[in-house]
């Protein structure tokens, strides 16, 4: 290709092409011009591309040379943990599900209570999804249960935030109110059992075994919450204002 055409348009070159050969038409510009569009957008897609696998291969190297955590908080955290869930109906799976969560765990059963609401709400999401497709009346109703269920506890962990001044995430003026929250996501999942066994649903062996570990994870919640004082105290905690 001419130099002369590359440089198409510029100031004393497209001076030097009009006198060299005839002035070209605006398809002609078009046509020049596409392939370096074309270029430059994929030089930007590589760009970007090598740039989100930069930031993702830091962030991996940055997770997997995290100093371990030191044997004295691990055991510290599970000793807390196991106290904490042992006020429980379901020790086991209150214990497994905050385990297997990311380090480092805490000792604080305020905390281990809010990482419990969390589970629950994990759980009783991914419930929810195996009768939101459903075009049959009864899970159609257990799903706006299954609703209204989340919603009650999302209104309990957003209530265990920490507002300016605030120390503790539970107060005295809060319990009250996540009691209420959490029994009553409680019963919004019995009440979907229910409704599936009055009106006969073909479904409601596979949902009560779907429910189990949600059902035991909200009454998790609810115990931790009943015995925050006790534990608390047995833990050398500072007391509830």
């Amino acid at each position: 290709m001419d130099p002369i055409n590359v440089f198409k348009g510029y100031g004393k070159v497209e001076n030097l092409e009009d006198q060299s050969q005839p002035r070209n038409t605006n398809a002609s510009i078009a046509r020049t011009r596409k392939p370096l569009i074309t270029t430059v957008a994929i030089f930007s897609i590589l760009l970007l591309t090598l740039t989100i696998g930069f930031l993702l291969g830091a962030l991996i190297h940055e997770v997997e040379t995290e100093p371990p955590e030191s044997p004295s908080l691990s055991s510290n955290s599970a000793d807390s943990l196991k106290t904490v869930c042992n006020v429980t109906r379901y020790p086991e799976s209150c214990f497994s599900s905050i385990s297997n969560l990311t380090s480092p765990k805490p000792t604080d059963p305020e905390a281990i209570f809010k990482l419990s609401l969390g589970v629950s709400i994990a759980e009783l999401t991914k419930f929810k999804t195996t009768v939101s497709n459903s075009n049959e009346a009864a899970l159609r109703d257990c799903q706006t249960q299954i609703e209204d269920a989340l919603g009650r506890l999302g209104d309990s962990v957003a209530a265990m935030e920490v507002g300016p001044g605030e120390e503790k995430v539970l107060t005295e003026a809060k319990i009250s109110d996540l009691q209420t929250w959490i029994s009553a996501a409680m019963t919004d999942q019995e009440t979907c059992l229910d409704g599936l066994e009055e009106m006969k649903s073909t479904a409601v062996d596979e949902v009560r075994t779907k429910m189990q570990m949600s059902r035991e994870y909200t009454s998790n919640c609810l115990a931790i919450l009943a015995n925050i004082h006790t534990l608390l105290d047995k833990l050398h905690m500072s007391p509830l204002h």
